[in-house]
């Protein structure tokens, strides 16, 4: 799971998860640990069909706790003898992944001839449920007729995949990515103080061509943006990322434009800020591009020595500022090498922002490649604060945090 996901701090948070029989049933176990590593206590129920393919042991060895089976054996230790109740209790969120074509009917229509069903049926908060099964079952009239009805009856539902499954079709019904199922699971256990609000972030580097082969770009790896893009989508924001060349991927929760050029960079963030409440420039945009050469390869076929020339590109942080509306927050970073708090504050003044993030990329776990920065925070209202090193999703977190305080 790629850094961006890996959201700690939501310690005290109850998770149930429900596990029905489909052969993608394994992969609720990397759901589990995935919760667990946010913090989360995640309690679990195994249909009998689903302790076919996994057992109950596998949940509870890695930390699930009480794990229920059948309705009416006895209660697991730590379980209450009112187990068809007791997640509707004590959980804050229920989470069914996978979810076959069974269980969607019954959740559909209120059927409660299971542990799984019952406690369903009983669950006053939010249902995440997350559906695997042989495509020619998902594109069934019933399924779909199941599926619409699960959005009228208030679930969170998220979309299969689509590719091979294991009788050997192809076509919609695989499990999810379990990126998507945890992202909509630690939404649900969120603070929801960003919605409403449209966030721009913008992340990753930018190349420059100079020839047909070769380019100007930095290191980043755009993994700070993508931290605060999620951090906004898990608070209930309409998130747009204009990305840079990168690695990353993203959940549907966020609107995706890929750019190459820091130009094309601009275009797209002039076009979209109008339109948005909130603006955080993390892409490290090269200040200057190569005068290109042309679209061949340029080959040094016995020259010694080569001059490029390079030119200014815009200010894509300036021009956002410049034309800021009222209500609008503009949020910036900086990367320096020195000179760290009097540059943060100078651009903070001089590129019309609300908040500036500035960290030392000379220093050892901060910067471009690491999982974790050390920033110094000032905003327009004189606020300063140092830091320490954290990871770049409690920075993401943070940050959000401070926005909203201002």
């Amino acid at each position: 799971m790629q850094p961006h996901y890996r959201f700690a701090g939501f310690m005290g948070k109850r998770v149930h998860l429900g596990v029905s029989g489909s052969i993608a049933a394994y992969r609720s176990l990397d759901l589990l640990r995935a919760l667990l590593e946010a913090d989360c206590t995640v309690s679990a129920t195994l249909t009998e069909s689903a302790a076919r393919f996994v057992t109950p042991l596998s949940f509870e060895a890695l930390g699930a706790s009480p794990v229920y089976g059948s309705m009416f054996e006895a209660a697991p230790s730590g379980g209450s003898a009112f187990g068809h109740l007791e997640p509707g209790q004590e959980a804050e969120v229920m989470v069914i992944a996978p979810a076959t074509a069974n269980v969607l009917a019954k959740l559909a229509h209120g059927l409660a001839d299971d542990m799984l069903s019952c406690q369903a049926l009983a669950f006053p908060g939010p249902k995440i449920v997350a559906p695997a099964m042989n495509p020619r079952m998902w594109d069934s009239p019933a399924t779909r007729r199941n599926w619409d009805l699960l959005d009228i009856l208030g679930y969170t539902r998220v979309q299969p995949d689509s590719g091979h499954v294991a009788c050997g079709d192809t076509g919609d019904g695989r499990l999810a990515p379990l990126e998507n199922i945890l992202i909509e699971t630690l939404k649900a256990l969120s603070p929801q103080d960003l919605a409403g609000k449209r966030v721009l972030v913008t992340l990753g580097p930018t190349r420059e061509p100079w020839d047909g082969v070769r380019f100007w770009s930095n290191p980043s790896s755009g993994t700070m943006g993508a931290c605060l893009a999620m951090a906004a989508v898990l608070r209930g924001a309409e998130v747009t990322i204009v990305a840079g060349p990168t690695a990353l991927e993203f959940p549907p929760n966020a609107t995706v434009v890929s750019v190459t050029t820091a130009r094309e960079m601009h275009d797209a963030c002039l076009d979209l800020w109008p339109g948005m409440d909130i603006g955080c420039a993390t892409a490290a945009v090269a200040d200057f591009h190569p005068v290109p050469f042309g679209p061949e390869k340029y080959k040094k076929g016995g020259i010694e020595s080569l001059t490029v020339h390079f030119e200014p590109n815009p200010d894509i942080l300036k021009a956002l500022g410049e034309s800021k509306t009222e209500g609008q927050k503009l949020i910036g970073f900086a990367a320096e090498t020195s000179n760290l708090k009097e540059e943060a504050a100078r651009k903070l003044d001089s590129k019309r922002l609300d908040l500036i993030a500035a960290n030392d990329i000379s220093r050892q776990g901060s910067g471009f490649g690491t999982p974790t920065n050390e920033m110094f925070v000032l905003d327009s209202a004189g606020r300063r604060e140092t830091w320490p090193v954290l990871p770049k999703t409690e920075v993401a977190w943070r940050l959000w945090d401070h926005l909203q305080l201002g």
